[in-house]
């Protein structure tokens, strides 16, 4: 029976003790938020009533540590010199304190009081900055750096990076300590434009906070080098896109248009442009020596140059160049252009051969051949070169349409077709003719001229005996008058 009572006895002091713990607890409350530096927080005053409700005679407090910073009692408010009036407000409702444009130095202990009751609330504060204010080129690498300030011991974080395209991204992070977190991207191309998010995670304390920034990358929609394919007398067009209207790029930029046919060459200025503010694009011919043309009608934000009539000379390098706050950004075409020609010019007679030409403006990658084929014709009249030659030749006894292609790995990336004429049959008559023709005029000519050397020889023979006549006759006649006169 005793120890009944006992138990009995101590039931109404366990009650009473878990009614303090309760009361204690909802007294005094521990809370924590993340907040973003240049963002806002709303720091709640927990379990106040409305304003509505609230008894006239509570006294409501916050505090920063222990230096006061708002009160309001029987209706009236006070603010004092730790209150910044143009960040800090108290939303009336329900006694909220609103902290606008947050700095790393807000971080740290704030505290709500009315009547009985204290809500602690620990502000943890972030603040991420970019390099070049998130304005850069392509192939430009960007730093991020991650600063956190609480008035606890700063946690270890965990970062994790997601691009405009929700890729996610494994950036290199260096941490002298806990306060500082250097994050170091790869080189950025023109498509990773947008908005970016940086995760951060912690353990202890629980954090999960999201940390959107903008990029923006100014470049060229096309690729860093591409290589485009043409033959000599076909039209052409070289075009470079920029990405400045798409991005919505709000400054101005120039660049310069330059070509070269060698790697080692100078470069020559084709033209250079500029680009406004506004978008608005001005192009500027620089050269008169090389055939282009700038087309009047084109796409938006695009750089283009028009070749008539590709020559062979024209191959090369063309790089488009742009320049913003002394960066540069650039994109390079390599224009191959491809030529056939043929010894002898003209119908291939039967019998005869010809010697088809095709030769490239090199080099080649690797992976790229010369390939000659007769339409419709057989095996036999393939012909592939050795891998990096720029020049096949191949001998042909038939005529109709030849073939040669640019062979890069299984893809025909250009084709120049020739067609070889039959010579007409009569026209191998005529030839025939014309040689047995020549060659009996030939031989007469040759007979002819015999025979008027044999003459002129005669001719020549008899003029002179006719003179020895006339000579002996001479001298004979004056023999014959010396003789008389002496008689």
């Amino acid at each position: 029976m005793e120890s009944c009572s006992t138990a009995v006895s101590r039931t109404p002091a366990a009650f009473l003790l878990l009614h303090l713990g309760l009361v204690s607890s909802m007294a005094h409350q521990n809370e924590f938020q993340t907040g973003l530096a240049g963002g806002e927080v709303t720091l709640n005053c927990t379990g106040i009533l409305p304003d509505s409700k609230l008894s006239g005679d509570t006294v409501v407090r916050w505090k920063y540590y222990d230096t006061p910073l708002w009160r309001m009692e029987k209706g009236t408010s006070w603010k004092t010199s730790a209150f910044i009036t143009d960040r800090f407000s108290i939303k009336k409702q329900y006694k909220q304190l609103w902290v606008q444009n947050l700095k790393l130095s807000d971080a740290g202990i704030y505290t709500c009081e009315y009547g009985s009751n204290k809500v602690r609330t620990s502000l943890h504060i972030f603040k991420l900055t970019i390099s070049l204010d998130g304005h850069f080129l392509q192939n430009e690498v960007p730093e991020l750096i991650l600063t956190q300030n609480s008035s606890s011991p700063l946690p270890d974080l965990r970062i994790t990076l997601f691009d405009s395209n929700n890729n996610r991204v494994t950036p290199e992070v260096q941490s002298e300590d806990r306060k500082k977190y250097i994050v170091n991207l790869k080189k950025l191309e023109a498509m990773h434009s947008g908005t970016w998010v940086c995760e951060v995670h912690s353990d202890s304390p629980l954090i999960d906070q999201s940390i959107p920034f903008a990029v923006k990358v100014l470049g060229f929609q096309n690729p860093d080098l591409e290589r485009k394919y043409a033959t000599v007398d076909s039209t052409l067009i070289l075009s470079w896109r920029l990405n400045s209207q798409k991005i919505k790029w709000k400054e101005g930029f120039t660049g310069q248009l330059n070509w070269k046919q060698q790697e080692s060459a100078n470069p020559h200025e084709l033209l250079d442009f500029n680009v406004t503010a506004q978008g608005q694009l001005h192009e500027t011919k620089k050269s008169n020596n090389f055939l282009f043309e700038i087309p009047e009608r084109k796409p938006e934000s695009t750089i283009e140059v028009k070749l008539p009539k590709v020559h062979f000379n024209h191959s090369g390098q063309y790089q488009c160049q742009l320049e913003y706050q002394g960066r540069h950004a650039q994109s390079k075409i390599e224009l191959v252009v491809m030529k056939v020609s043929a010894k002898p010019v003209g119908p291939l007679s039967r019998g005869d051969n010809m010697t088809l030409t095709c030769q490239v403006s090199g080099p080649l990658p690797p992976n790229a051949y010369l390939s000659w084929e007769r339409v419709n014709g057989t095996k036999k009249d393939i012909k592939n070169s050795e891998r990096n030659e720029v020049k096949l030749e191949v001998n042909i006894s038939v005529a109709g349409l030849w073939s040669c292609h640019l062979i890069e790995g299984s893809d025909r990336k250009i084709s120049f077709h020739y067609h070889v004429e039959e010579a007409a049959v009569w026209i191998n008559y005529v030839i025939i003719g014309a040689s047995v023709g020549g060659s009996l005029l030939v031989f007469a000519l040759g007979c002819l001229c015999i025979i008027s050397g044999t003459s002129w020889q005669r001719r020549r023979q008899r003029a002179k005996r006719m003179a020895q006549a006339r000579q002996y006759l001479l001298e004979n006649k004056t023999c014959q008058c010396q003789h008389r006169l002496k008689k």
